[in-house]
């Protein structure tokens, strides 16, 4: 893969020249770099993943032309978002697919997110054709990737993370999990400025909101729990959801859905090589999370923290103890909307997403006193591993 190629590609699949902000460069060229000596790419890898590249830039080349095109889009506010910032595999999917249901809330859904151009329309928000065609893609997961919708629950009306945004910068957690590129990773954890990032964040839901505003974004990632200073930065006044969850419980989920996901792309994957890998991300974003709040970059009146066993156990308690805390008004109707959406998606809706921590091959006492600091300051209990 060559950079200057595959941006060649994007102008000439949009007869677009204008990416606006020229800071997604480096994290093109880093990705690309790592997915060359890193990843270890298969034959479908090589032949699906440029294409990928190329969208993202194709996309990034259409909003630009659009916010070019309707310079009054870059002018409206986005309202100080609600965002789930919990790690991964500790509910925050299913917290954010109840929350939105309610008709006063708006998410980014999966199918706006990866066809954003030309921006949603509010009086055919609920018919787009583009919602048809995701449902396409969705139903063949899959068959390319056999098991994964049961370990993470897609299809275009289920909302979509930020991280999916934050891609067409070419600052994303999102690519690590597809592909094993640790040389990235390093450069997004320890050296990149985030700042960028959250920049293009803001500019691509100006866009989504040009034609369907809103009063309300509820939004979320795992991956702003490694950049909540820059996240804070963007967004002042947003109003944050940690969810939490014994975090061995995570590394031996997310292994096994990383090494799940990354087989499409490579034939040498393992859930012990992932999960190796995803510890040391997961422990040291689980502490940057510690060092956030105890800096007062987050602040306690902005945040709401939520047990993943309580939530699990009883999620309408938790949910109104969060519209409690934000000044939300938790509605019957809104509520009614909720319970049947969790009527119709049950937890093994596509099958049921089976793991052990022993599959992991890592050390559970070396891990759990590296977890330390984080269970006992949010008082996170140990699960039974397995």
């Amino acid at each position: 893969m060559n950079t200057d190629e595959l941006i060649e590609q994007a102008h000439a699949a949009t007869g677009l020249d204008d990416f606006g902000e020229p800071t997604w460069q480096e994290g093109l060229e880093r990705f690309v770099d790592a997915l060359e000596h890193e990843a270890a790419l298969n034959d479908l890898g090589r032949s699906l993943v440029p294409g990928e590249i190329v969208r993202y830039l194709s996309h990034r080349l259409g909003i630009e032309a659009e916010r070019a095109a309707h310079p009054e889009i870059g002018e409206a506010d986005v309202v100080p978002p609600v965002v789930i910032i919990g790690q991964g595999r500790t509910g925050t999917t299913i917290l954010h697919d109840l929350l939105a249901q309610d008709p006063l809330t708006r998410v980014p859904l999966s199918w706006e997110v990866a066809d954003p151009c030309p921006p949603p329309d509010a009086a055919t928000y609920d018919t787009d054709p583009r919602i048809a065609e995701q449902e396409a893609t969705a139903s063949m997961v899959d068959l390319v990737i056999p098991g994964f919708r049961a370990m993470h629950p897609m299809g275009p009306l289920h909302v979509q993370e930020c991280v999916a945004m934050t891609a067409l910068e070419f600052r994303s957690m999102m690519f690590p999990v597809q592909y094993r590129i640790p040389s990235y990773v390093r450069w997004l954890l320890l050296d990149a400025d985030m700042a960028p990032a959250y920049r293009w964040h803001r500019r691509f839901l100006q866009h989504l909101q040009s034609r369907h505003p809103t009063d309300r974004w509820v939004l979320k990632s795992p991956g702003h729990i490694w950049c909540l200073d820059a996240l804070l930065a963007e967004y002042p006044r947003a109003l944050l959801v940690q969810t939490h969850r014994d975090p061995l419980r995570i590394i031996a989920s997310l292994g096994s859905l990383v090494s799940t996901l990354r087989s499409l792309a490579s034939d040498d994957t393992s859930n012990p090589e992932a999960a190796a890998e995803w510890a040391d991300y997961i422990l040291d974003g689980l502490d940057r999370s510690v060092t956030a709040r105890l800096d007062g970059v987050v602040k306690p009146d902005r945040v709401v923290d939520v047990q993943f066993a309580e939530f699990m156990a009883d999620p309408f308690t938790t949910i109104r103890t969060v519209y409690e805390r934000l000044g939300y008004e938790l509605l019957p109707d809104a509520e009614a909307r909720m319970r049947a959406f969790l009527a119709a998606n049950p937890q093994d809706k596509f099958g049921k997403h089976a793991y052990t921590f022993a599959e992991t091959g890592l050390d559970e006492g070396e891990l759990r006193e590296r977890a330390r600091r984080y269970q006992e300051y949010f008082d996170v209990p140990s699960e039974p591993l397995g």
